[in-house]
């Protein structure tokens, strides 16, 4: 549980309101279900199932489930289930509701309708977590982690979500905070009052405890930034001249014909783009036009698409033709991959080679050899993807920061902290050294949701879908 929230939003009139909102797929399915919580949540449920047992749902404790039926004015609706949860020990804190229909989107969207009739409110995107947050049930990085869980899309991606969600992230920061409040409330007692018998802080036990503070913090947001390629997914641009392979190598890691494959240069004309998964890593893959002069207007425009894509992404797969010499294209290829973090995927391996293969591997820190139309080469990618992207070996189990958000709290804390062992070490006062030390931990309670603007909790749970 987290500590009492200092953050203050006029939300009173808000939390004191009923939400309602479908809390399953706006499709067809097995199952739909209805979330209510709020102060009149069971009540308002009350007043459109009928339990089958003939008892209320008011009369009934939390954790219990009944069996009846969804009515209006004009008779019954559907049959169904009523789960109950009594405040606080519900996901919400608040008294909640859970109608479970049949979950065609007519019959689900016609007792919601019903719901709101009776006096609920829509709920706006993630706020049944936000009520959870400020109902104390959860803290912000853990709220941050819900949405974490839903988009995995891998093993470890998932595990990750979770750990952030028991509070691993939150136990970690927690304690990094712990140690600069102590570190603060040495140094301003030392300085408030001078004339009580208050013994000075030792110069060498503050820098050895901001120095273990800055390698938590290194390792936070280094594990975060190795394994954003799992629980995120890295934008990435397949690129080179015409006819190189590069919708072939889509097609390889897609798993299918995404992209047309022919042997006229210039069939790609604009990005295709797709989303895949190579082992654990996730790749927001796009399929560009072939780098070279065009005299064609729309295969010019493209080529410039694909040239933006190169300088905007996080990777860049850059694919040559073994079976050709090297040409103009390929030298501005590798012009264009210059300080990127870039694979080089030297492919066509199945024909005798014709290119100047150690030019392209001196170019490139990361390069393999492929046949992208007769191998099976997705192990051989995803060991260098890996290796670049640093997420081979990475414990998922460990605590790894939950998006952007918390990485930049993290960053922000970091150099506060680094500032401060500059101060130490330059023999400034220990005035000095304290705001900067005083500004990390704001940092992190920022990041807990302990200390954050209206601003920054609107940011959190704008992402997130409605229901949730």
């Amino acid at each position: 549980m987290p500590d009492a929230l200092y953050y203050t939003i006029n939300v009173v009139n808000k939390v004191n309101t009923t939400i309602a909102a479908v809390s399953t797929p706006n499709a067809a399915g097995g199952i739909g279900i209805i979330r209510i919580s709020g102060e009149n949540a069971v009540g308002i449920a009350d007043r459109c199932f009928k339990n089958i047992s003939g008892k209320s749902l008011s009369s009934m404790p939390g954790y219990r489930a009944a069996y009846g039926s969804f009515f209006d004015e004009s008779g019954d609706i559907d049959d169904g289930v009523a789960v109950i949860y009594r405040a606080p020990k519900s996901y919400t804190g608040e008294d909640v509701a859970e109608l479970c229909c049949h979950g065609g989107l007519f019959v689900t969207q016609k007792i919601l309708r019903l719901v709101y009739s009776l006096g609920a409110v829509p709920a706006e995107p993630g706020e049944f977590t936000k009520r959870a947050f400020l109902n104390g049930k959860m803290d912000l990085s853990q709220a941050e982690s819900v949405m974490k869980v839903i988009s995995a899309q891998g093993e470890s991606a998932l595990k990750a979500a979770r750990n952030t969600l028991s509070g691993n992230v939150s136990k970690k920061v927690n304690a990094v905070c712990s140690q600069l409040v102590s570190c603060s409330a040495a140094l301003a007692a030392w300085a408030d009052y001078p004339d009580e018998d208050i013994p000075a802080v030792e110069n060498k036990k503050l820098g050895e405890t901001l120095e273990d503070v800055r390698l938590s913090l290194q390792k936070l947001i280094k594990d975060y930034d190795a394994g954003r390629s799992v629980t995120e997914g890295v934008n990435t641009v397949i690129c080179g001249k015409p006819n190189a392979g590069k919708s072939t190598l889509m097609n390889l890691l897609t798993g299918y014909e995404r992209s047309i494959v022919t042997n006229v240069p210039g069939t790609t004309r604009d990005s295709v783009e797709e989303t895949v998964r190579v082992g654990d890593i996730v790749l927001r893959l796009s399929d560009t036009a072939g780098i070279r002069n065009s005299s064609d207007l729309v295969e010019s425009i493209g080529v410039e698409i694909a040239k933006n894509k190169i300088e905007n992404s996080d990777l860049v797969i850059a694919v040559f033709d073994s079976s050709e010499e090297l040409s103009k294209e390929d030298i501005e290829l590798i012009e264009l991959c210059k300080n990127k973090t870039c694979l080089a995927v030297i492919n066509k391996s199945d024909l005798p080679c014709a290119a100047d293969v150690e030019k392209i591997e001196n170019s490139f820190t990361h390069h393999i050899v492929i046949s992208a139309k007769t191998d099976d080469d997705t192990d051989k990618i995803r060991s260098a993807l890996e290796s670049i992207l640093g997420a081979g070996g990475l414990d998922f189990s460990g605590e790894i920061l939950a998006g952007e958000r918390q990485r930049r709290c993290c960053g922000n804390a970091l150099t506060y902290v680094e500032n401060a062992l500059s101060a130490l070490g330059a023999g400034l006062t220990v005035d000095a050294v304290n705001v900067d030390i005083d500004c990390a931990i704001d940092e992190l309670l920022t990041l807990t949701g302990k200390k954050a603007s209206e601003e920054v909790v609107s940011e959190v749970f704008r992402s997130f879908c409605v229901g949730k």
